[in-house]
């Protein structure tokens, strides 16, 4: 494993080893990270996840796994002249991480209300994400995305199917940028449905921030570690995925298998580079999952507990000025 490569002989061992550099750079960042922090994502988002790139801003999105359909629908909001135009559905590695915080931060604070700017600001720095010039837009654009559409999970358990429509976030405070050059609005507060958190508190899964600064910048790595944070530990066996089953989860827009198969295998090297008790092995047919460790020792889990709450404004009052200058 890359890992021991690199404990008995450094990052040149692993490279002289004929292992992808990528692999080995996210290895040592992993490995080299002495924090300890985790976060929490709910258990549906590690199943089925958002787009990783751009579509047409009035396009739904659609995903299918084995147990979950997710369907998300592009929010609306009204342009200059008053017209509602759509914002288009979140995607890439800035949504899944701002997705990820907002999660997280409900569940340290035990609160449906969730402050953003300087404090996702500060995040994103940990997480190695730049918070100035063209990243600062787009997560100011993905957080607005994320506050405006509409998520519905269909959800497969034998033969009874369930259905859950949500919306992540239930209202949210928009206040204009300090910045003259950019015009969109930020959302400062924003308050998590309360079907949303509901969910989020009975089936959190934890990840290491460790694990997710390593891959920050790539979306795909990003949800093939969340669905292996979420399977491989309540196995009961060994488990085979089909190339057909994994194609259909995260292979969207990729028509043909011969190309999916090589970017997916590229994907799971760098999500198993960041969750080292993973046990995966590949053959002909797909994948095989065996029973692992969790990547948070469950005794470190501690969802429900409150740990210094934020101070955010009651449902309904204007942020101050204090407040507002925290803006990302």
């Amino acid at each position: 494993m890359v890992h021991d490569i690199i404990e008995a002989g450094g990052k040149e061992a692993a490279l002289r080893a004929d292992i992808e550099r990528a692999v080995v750079e996210a290895a040592s960042l992993y490995m080299a990270d002495e924090s300890v922090g985790m976060g929490f994502l709910y258990s549906g988002w590690c199943q089925a996840a958002l787009p990783h790139r751009r579509l047409p801003d009035e396009a739904p999105w659609q995903i299918v796994s084995d147990h979950i359909t997710l369907a998300v629908e592009p929010g609306r909001r009204p342009d200059a002249g008053g017209k509602l135009v759509s914002v288009g559905v979140p995607y890439g590695s800035r949504a899944r991480l701002i997705m990820l915080y907002l999660q997280s931060e409900a569940l340290r604070t035990g609160s449906r209300d969730v402050l953003l700017g300087r404090s996702l600001r500060d995040w994103l720095g940990r997480m190695g994400i730049s918070t100035g010039g063209k990243s600062q837009k787009d997560v100011r654009e993905q957080a607005e995305r994320i506050a405006r559409c509409r998520f519905t999970f269909h959800v497969n358990t034998g033969n009874r199917v369930g259905l859950v429509n949500q919306n992540v976030v239930d209202s949210a405070m928009f206040v204009p940028s300090e910045n003259p050059a950019h015009s969109a609005l930020f959302v400062e507060v924003a308050r998590l449905s309360e079907v949303f958190f509901d969910q989020l508190r009975k089936h959190p899964v934890p990840v290491e921030e460790g694990a997710i600064r390593a891959i920050s910048n790539n979306s795909v790595a990003l949800d093939l570690y969340a669905w292996l944070a979420y399977r491989l530990h309540a196995l009961p066996k060994s488990t085979p995925v089909s190339w057909a089953a994994l194609k259909g989860q995260f292979g969207a827009g990729c028509a043909r298998m011969d190309n999916f198969k090589p970017t997916f295998l590229a994907n799971l090297k760098l999500a198993l580079a960041v969750y080292r008790h993973a046990k995966v092995d590949i053959d002909e047919r797909g994948l095989i999952l065996h029973p692992s460790r969790p990547p948070v020792a469950p005794r470190a889990m501690s969802p429900g507990k409150v740990l210094t709450p934020a101070k955010v404004p009651a449902p309904g009052k204007v942020p101050t000025q204090s407040m507002q200058r925290t803006l990302i």
